[in-house]
């Protein structure tokens, strides 16, 4: 297998790793505060839809329910997207030891996931208080943890 093909291959396992660490750390806080999920990811399906000039298709409630899966899915592709990106630079020869790893898939996860929703007018992190900054960093951080931990161990084989 080619080292480019290798590094994909294990930064789309990274990702998907951290993805599940984050999706876990976030339902595990929903569980805890009681608190309801969020509305973005559902909002930014309906305005890049809107943006695209796509049709969601089915009556009221079936679009509903497609919109409704659809938005998860935006996150899968975004971290397992995040993790391909990592692997691909890992594959260029970039190595930055578990630090570095840790720094550049918090960072680029972070903007994945806020970026596209900043950018449709959906959310506005300047706005947010204390408890929204950590509701959104903390799984953000986990993300970080596993996939630097996965692509790191996965490299040391």
């Amino acid at each position: 297998m080619s080292g480019a093909l290798r590094g994909l291959l294990y930064g789309a396992a990274a990702g998907a790793a951290g993805t599940t660490a984050l999706n876990a750390v976030t339902y595990l806080d929903m569980a805890v505060r009681a608190r309801p999920a969020s509305s973005t990811p559902r909002d930014t399906v309906e305005a890049l839809a809107s943006r695209a000039g796509v049709e969601i298709p089915g009556d009221n409630e079936s679009r509903s329910n497609r919109v409704d899966a659809l938005g998860p899915l935006t996150g899968l592709a975004a971290g397992i997207g995040v993790g391909l990106l990592l692997g691909a630079a890992r594959a260029a020869g970039w190595r930055s030891g578990p630090i570095g790893t840790f720094a550049a898939a918090a960072a680029t996860v972070l903007i994945a996931g806020n970026g596209p929703m900043t950018a449709l007018g959906i959310t506005d992190p300047r706005s947010w208080n204390a408890d929204a900054w950590l509701t959104d960093l903390v799984p953000h951080l986990a993300y970080a943890v596993v996939a630097a931990y996965v692509l790191d161990g996965l490299d040391d084989r």
